[in-house]
């Protein structure tokens, strides 16, 4: 009889033998610099992009608005669904809310409100 034996064999130098070293090699004062030159490049592109935002020196022109003073039982739902020529009284009720800066719908009789112009 004949006997059979295997005895596995493993290198590590065939891996690191196919690919080399590279020769640059960088300290922790290497890794810095090219970190701060990196954020100070990053940076300047920011800063370059950011100066093509320019206002203008004139301010625009205002919604033309009206004077409406609330009687007793009238709500902000009521005045908007009024003025709303397009049935849209959420977006009427929001405009209103916005320029008058109210920060509930709840309205005081003898209140003066700021409402745009509707125009027929």
């Amino acid at each position: 009889m004949s006997t059979l034996s295997l005895a596995p064999v493993f290198t590590t130098n065939t891996v690191s033998a196919a690919r080399p070293r590279s020769s640059v090699r960088l300290t922790r004062r290497g890794r810095m610099v090219v970190f701060l030159i990196s954020l100070f490049l990053v940076l300047g592109v920011a800063i370059m992009l950011a100066g093509g935002a320019v206002g203008t020196d004139s301010a625009g022109q205002p919604a033309p608005t009206e004077i409406v003073q609330v009687a007793p039982g009238d709500t902000l739902w009521g005045i908007a669904s009024d003025l709303a020529t397009d049935g849209d009284v959420r977006g009427m009720m929001t405009e209103i809310e916005r320029l008058n800066a109210l920060e509930s719908a709840s309205l005081a009789a003898g209140q003066k409100l700021r409402v745009p112009v509707v125009s027929d």
